[in-house]
């Protein structure tokens, strides 16, 4: 895991080219404390910062081709580069790392080579004989990728900070995306707040003309549902499933440095764990608990260990406790993670990674299963609403048991099923944007940068809402999330969920073995073949959801108890100087804090909507003052 950026520029010299490239590089040093390197040859430089998991001695970067000088500097893993290797054509190697292999990958493959790679990437290739640069990022956006482009060139980086300092960019806020963030939580899209910064897109690679200086970007990839369902009995879907998230953690586990995993009482993280301890038998594993019950699962951990004795006899469980004084981490987490977003898993994230980050550089997570197997209870109510309007009177009365907020989706507002899945998690409508924002009316958000371009009219309900979490939440708040927070921590944090083989052949199933009616189960085939297999005991292979995150509601209820600087904010005050927000609302929500009747699977809470103001204020303190 590392972190890289560069230019293309046509008025930089070498000495202020390399003075840029260094500073880039120290800037986002966290990403990569243990080498560093620069390449500077006519209008493209490039930098790289290292942390050594792979190829500890030859696999240092930007890797240059001794054939045609095509270079390489890239941050993440391929984890089939093994088997890539031998399927490209006879090439001299100079390492036994990955990335020489992605880069003879796109020497042989062309512009299609991230479609051979099963990894986490995002990286930058500079091909001077084709006179081209070409940034590039994973499928599912686990590795980020920001780039800007000024009177001074081209700039780029695998975080913000460093194009922050670059020529010809000024810190501004882009103020048209205030009300997307307040009412997702985070800011869907190509564009950043930071005006003029932009993010490139999961599963896509950007193309730079050297000689020219345009550049256009396109989509090699992309996760997509086919019109008619794969017919496959549960036994042969179990059967495919466990043998793909197998492998999936096998070649996860291939590192030259220990890896350990995260682990919580959902059946996702027990899984992975479960299987990398068969390989790994003393793996570390890392819990976050709290002391309030309602949100704790390191009970649950505990009983899943003492259930899979054997397996984890040589494993070593390491705890720590999240308390709510540890929000006076937050500023430093929202600097870390840079693009505002507002969701109580911030700081326990923060917390694990910090953990595990003592003991290893390597961690595994169960991150992404929500997405790819519908795994979240919205799917499983959107499921019980389809079937309501056709169901007998007793079926009816078994999904309204079993599904009690069904009469409140059943009762809605006459929307279609995508901005009904929309609005289910919108933290502000329209009408309270306008004063909290000082608008004059209603904001006109873009549903382009929600809703794939390609979903079919006519999909599967449950098929578009995970297509749209996939391209929006996934990548903009969960993956920004643990890539952030891991990297501050110079922690590389890997997610079998994401093996695209797992998403290709979820997509291909019928819904019904996603989310089951029968048996009140989402991520069905997941917990089928968990507990068909031996991966999970019966009892925690069919354990409820129970979201990981923090209790902000309970926290954030007694203003007294927390940090100065975040009451300045809740009281209005720090709302009030800095004058972005209207602190009347603000006022007004802090007053309706309370944690009366509120739990983890609560989706949307006046602590929440607290909570995104606090974040915000922050951020803009952080980087908008110039705080950072």
């Amino acid at each position: 895991m590392c972190g890289f950026s560069g230019f293309f520029s046509v008025s930089i010299g070498k000495d202020e080219g390399t003075a840029i490239l260094r500073a880039m590089g120290e800037t986002q040093r966290h990403r990569g404390p243990d080498d560093s390197a620069i390449l500077l040859r006519g209008n493209v430089g490039l930098s790289f910062v290292r942390l050594s998991i792979l190829d500890l001695a030859t696999g240092m970067q930007p890797i240059v081709s001794r054939e045609d000088e095509t270079a390489i500097a890239c941050n993440g893993q391929i984890y089939n580069y093994i088997e890539l290797r031998d399927e490209l054509s006879a090439r001299h190697y100079e390492t036994s790392g990955d990335m020489e292999v992605a880069l003879n990958a796109y020497r042989q493959l062309g512009d299609s080579f991230p479609n051979s790679l099963n990894g986490m990437f995002a990286g930058a290739i500079h091909d001077p004989c084709g006179s081209t640069l070409i940034l590039f990022r994973d499928r599912f956006g686990i590795k980020p990728v920001y780039y800007t482009k000024t009177s001074r060139g081209f700039f780029f980086a695998s975080e913000i900070k460093p194009l922050l300092g670059v020529p010809g960019v000024r810190c501004e806020m882009d103020r048209s995306l205030l009300p997307a963030f307040f009412t997702y939580r985070y800011t869907p899209g190509e564009k950043t707040l930071f005006k003029g910064i932009r993010k490139l897109p999961p599963a896509s690679i950007l193309k730079l003309n050297t000689k020219s200086g345009e550049f256009e970007v396109k989509q090699y990839w992309e996760w997509c549902f086919p019109s008619c369902e794969r017919r496959i009995s549960l036994s042969e879907a179990s059967e495919e499933f466990n043998r793909l998230f197998t492998d999936a953690v096998r070649i996860r586990l291939r590192s030259d440095v220990e890896v350990g995993s995260f682990i919580s009482g959902g059946i996702d993280s027990s899984a992975v764990a479960s299987i990398a301890a068969i390989h790994k038998p003393s793996i570390k594993l890392f819990t976050i608990g709290f002391r309030e019950n309602k949100y704790d699962e390191t009970g649950d951990v505990d009983a899943f260990l003492r259930l899979m004795n054997k397996r984890f006899s040589r494993s070593e469980s390491i705890k720590r406790r999240c308390v709510s004084n540890q929000l006076t981490a937050l500023p430093g987490i929202i600097r870390s993670i840079e693009e505002p977003i507002s969701l109580g898993t911030m700081v326990p994230t923060d917390q694990v990674c910090s953990l595990a980050a003592e003991r290893l550089k390597v961690a595994l997570s169960g991150e992404g299963a929500d997405e790819i197997f519908a795994g979240y209870r919205k799917f499983l109510v959107e499921a019980a609403a389809l079937e309501y309007p056709t169901a007998p009177p007793e079926k009816k009365r078994k999904l309204l048991a079993m599904c009690p907020e069904l009469s409140l989706r059943l009762g809605g507002s006459g929307e279609d099923h995508l901005m009904r899945h929309i609005a289910s998690e919108r933290l502000f409508s329209s009408d309270e944007l306008i004063p909290l924002l000082g608008l004059s009316q209603k904001p006109d958000l873009d549903m382009s940068s929600i809703v794939p371009s390609s979903l079919a009219a006519d999909a599967n309900p449950i098929s578009a809402m995970q297509a749209i979490e996939v391209k929006s939440r996934l990548p903009h708040y969960v993956n920004l999330r643990l890539d952030k927070l891991s990297m501050k921590h110079s922690l590389e944090t890997r997610t079998p969920f994401l093996d695209y083989r797992l998403a290709e052949f979820s997509a291909s199933l019928p819904v019904t073995l996603r989310v089951n009616l029968k048996t009140a189960q989402e991520k069905y085939i997941c917990r089928e073949s968990f507990d068909c297999h031996g991966v999970l005991p019966p009892s925690v292979a069919n354990r409820a959801k129970k979201p990981f995150t923090m209790p902000i509601a309970d926290w954030f209820s007694d203003t007294a108890s927390l940090p100065e600087s975040i009451q300045d904010i809740i009281l209005g005050n720090e709302v009030d100087r800095q004058g972005i927000l209207d602190g009347n609302p603000v006022r007004k929500y802090a007053k309706e804090v309370t944690g009366t009747g509120i739990g983890p699977e609560t989706m949307i809470s006046s602590g929440d909507r607290i909570f995104s103001i606090v974040v915000f204020s922050l951020w803009y303190r952080e980087f908008m003052e110039g705080a950072f």
